[in-house]
């Protein structure tokens, strides 16, 4: 006779996670709601949650363990393009968040990066509380001094809540751009990147 499984214990909630309930519970006190009202009462921890797992998280992950297992002895490529690696970030300026879809090239030099390694590398930039233009440039970087790439580029296209909700522009899209080592003067590279 198999004994009874132990159900798991749940996973540790962090000093960061708990700060974050005991400010969203500080937060919805000063909006003068009742926090034992249905709809409130779990409020602190999922949003804790959401804040730690898809805006902060960028802040545990790194940037060199991310490019740090690459693919090597393989011939040179003329540019390496990956299209539509979605992202979403928090605004510092107002604590909203933005969405959208990053293209990110780059030309290798002795090293290539797993495909999907390029959609993390976004993410770990973009999941803080970061600024578009910043995520842009941070990644452009992380591929010249992690992967030592010959040159890097990087587009993002993103819609901003602190654009659609004040003045109602909803339709606004940002498109940040950064790029850096030989593909700053190779237009015709370039081209490819913005396409």
């Amino acid at each position: 006779m198999s004994s009874p499984k132990r159900a798991e214990p749940p996973p540790a909630v962090s000093d960061r996670q708990l700060a974050l309930e005991q400010a969203i519970a500080s937060l919805l006190d000063a909006c003068g709601l009742d926090r034992q009202h249905k709809d409130f009462t779990s409020t602190p921890s999922r949003v804790a949650r959401v804040w730690s797992q898809e805006f902060l998280s960028g802040f545990e992950m790194d940037p060199a363990k991310i490019l740090g297992d690459p693919v090597e002895g393989e011939g040179e490529s003329a540019l390496v393009v990956v299209r539509g690696l979605p992202f979403h970030g928090l605004c510092p300026h107002h604590l909203l968040p933005y969405t959208g879809t990053a293209t990110v090239a780059y030309l290798p030099a002795t090293k290539l990066a797993g495909f999907g390694r390029l959609g993390d590398l976004v993410a770990c930039f973009t999941r803080r509380l970061t600024l578009q233009e910043r995520a842009c440039n941070d990644v452009v970087d992380a591929l010249m001094e992690h992967l030592g790439a010959r040159g890097a580029g990087c587009v993002m296209r993103g819609r901003h809540t602190c654009l659609s909700i004040p003045d109602n522009k909803h339709e606004a899209q940002v498109v940040t751009s950064s790029v850096r080592g030989e593909l700053s003067g190779r237009p015709d590279l370039q081209a490819q990147l913005f396409a």
